[in-house]
């Protein structure tokens, strides 16, 4: 669900969403840019993800649970309404299977969930050249931009740099926002 100034302080509401990829253990550097931009940061991770950050780190920086599992029936819903979601790293399964439709975990339910809502999207992917130039990779990348979501991925960029920086993908959102 969009929200308006959803944190109850003013503050538009970001969603950071975070891959099994090495710059994933730098998402805290995304997290301190979008706060001091004065976003109200929530951090969602896929499984692996996970593994890749510090998430009680993350909570005590943002204020907000990092989720990465699906809520049970009865337990409360956490998460306040998202104004906007970077997803960064983005990998290769999580591209294919958010184009896809393929739901089968939280951090991929939401994007598609929030996709439908017109949530704006900036999407930073990161991986191995091999699977940058795997048909259904460039394929997936063109269905989620059809579908509204800034992808930001330059396939003849060296497979170092494939990831903008956090500061560029965070101008990028705000970009995105004014247009």
């Amino acid at each position: 669900m969009v929200g308006d100034v959803a944190d109850g302080r003013g503050r538009r509401v970001l969603y950071v969403v975070v891959c099994a990829a090495p710059a994933a253990a730098d998402v805290e550097t995304m997290v301190r840019l979008a706060q001091e931009a004065d976003w109200c940061v929530c951090v969602i991770t896929s499984p692996m993800g996970r593994r890749f950050v510090d998430a009680d780190r993350l909570a005590a920086l943002t204020g907000e649970p990092v989720r990465s599992e699906y809520r049970m029936p009865g337990e409360p819903n956490e998460l306040p309404p998202a104004d906007a979601v970077i997803v960064a790293p983005a990998t290769f399964n999580t591209i294919n299977k958010w184009a896809s439709g393929i739901a089968d975990t939280f951090a991929v339910g939401l994007l598609c969930e929030l996709t439908g809502f017109g949530v704006p999207i900036v999407a930073a992917p990161l991986l191995k050249d091999a699977l940058a130039r795997h048909v259904a990779f460039k394929a997936n990348v063109d269905a989620l931009r059809s579908m509204g979501v800034r992808v930001l991925f330059d396939p003849a960029a060296p497979p170092h740099a494939r990831m903008p920086p956090w500061e560029q993908i965070l101008a990028e959102l705000h970009a995105l926002l004014d247009s």
